[in-house]
């Protein structure tokens, strides 16, 4: 099924009525920057821009997505759409001059051209003063797109040349539509969507399988502190050390656990539809009857404290010892 403005305007909805009046009223600007992080739809946006500024099939504002243009745009082989992306670590300057001798040519077909720049903020200072200069003198009709999830980092002046679009993260919702519409499950979803609002981040955590095996890993570490506290030690030790053994992967795991303990709140509170564990519903609600509403609230408080300390270099086994024990002892979260 084709994309369109509205499929866009669900996810960005500030950004591309933008765009859309743009394209109602005949008043593009010439150059846009599209900023926000991975996955939020930057680029997306900015090949139905193209397909819109180039089909010659419009149906108002909408490409129509079967016709020569759009198809070439699809495929990524229109003449005169290009494409610049970093040559290893940075946009070098005779990537722009390539651009600008290209441009300074008539289009193949029509008077338009069309420019994109992936990760713009990774043009070196040479190219972007070279790039500042096309974007002030634009030839005939020249549409320009810079995309990036860094806009501090673009020089000042190029800023001050382009209409500044800002993508927001998506929100739950719609990233676990998002998912779901791409063969995720509904149980994996969820727990990727409460963890990352990067689609392109979830996706990935989706098909990774030491994120899977995190997941049951700290889901059986819950289960056996609420059930089995005397085998929680051995769980700690021979599952949860092991598998989550250095910093960055300590950090999951506190996140996972936060998630448990704000679907215990959830419960709490009756928002059952904002459990993310739905799969463990049976032992949730258990650990809800277990723990009141203070004492879920209060090993919430912990594990941001632990994240805190592993922020601060602390020792990926030691800040497990201390969460494990504040949990099972100190906390008294399951009295």
């Amino acid at each position: 099924m084709a994309m369109t403005w509205s499929d866009l305007a669900k996810k960005q909805p500030a950004a591309m009525r933008i765009l859309m009046n743009g394209i109602r009223n005949n008043r593009l600007a010439h150059a846009y920057l599209f900023s926000g992080g991975r996955g939020v739809g930057k680029r997306e946006a900015a090949s139905h821009l193209a397909r819109a500024f180039f089909c010659r099939a419009r149906d108002g504002i909408e490409p129509c997505g079967a016709c020569p243009d759009c198809k070439r745009i699809d495929s990524g082989n229109h003449p005169d759409v290009v494409v610049i992306q970093p040559d290893g670590r940075s946009i070098k300057k005779p990537q722009i001059a390539s651009l600008i001798k290209a441009f300074s040519y008539k289009g193949v077909e029509t008077s338009k051209k069309l420019f994109i720049i992936e990760q713009a903020d990774l043009l070196t200072s040479q190219a972007a003063n070279s790039l500042l200069k096309f974007i002030e003198e634009p030839q005939g009709n020249t549409l320009c797109i810079l995309i990036t999830e860094h806009s501090q980092k673009i020089l000042a002046t190029i800023l001050s040349r382009c209409q500044v679009l800002h993508f927001k993260p998506l929100s739950k919702e719609l990233l676990v539509h998002h998912l779901l519409e791409n063969g995720v499950s509904r149980v994996m979803a969820k727990t990727v969507s409460a963890v990352t609002s990067d689609a392109e981040e979830a996706t990935t955590l989706s098909k990774d399988e030491w994120f899977a095996n995190s997941r049951s890993i700290v889901l059986h570490f819950m289960e056996d502190l609420l059930t089995r506290p005397n085998h929680a030690i051995i769980t700690m030790y021979e599952k949860c050390a092991l598998h989550f053994n250095d910093s960055d992967k300590m950090k999951m795991m506190l996140r996972l656990m936060l998630i448990w303990f704000r679907d215990v709140m959830a419960l709490h509170i009756g928002q059952k539809d904002n459990v993310v564990y739905v799969d463990k519903m049976e032992s949730l609600t258990e650990a809800a009857e277990k723990m009141t509403a203070e004492q879920a609230a209060c090993a919430l408080s912990l594990l941001m404290e632990a994240q805190r300390r592993l922020q601060s270099n602390g020792n990926p086994l030691s800040v497990l010892e201390y969460v494990s024990l504040k949990l099972q002892e100190g906390a008294g979260v399951y009295a």
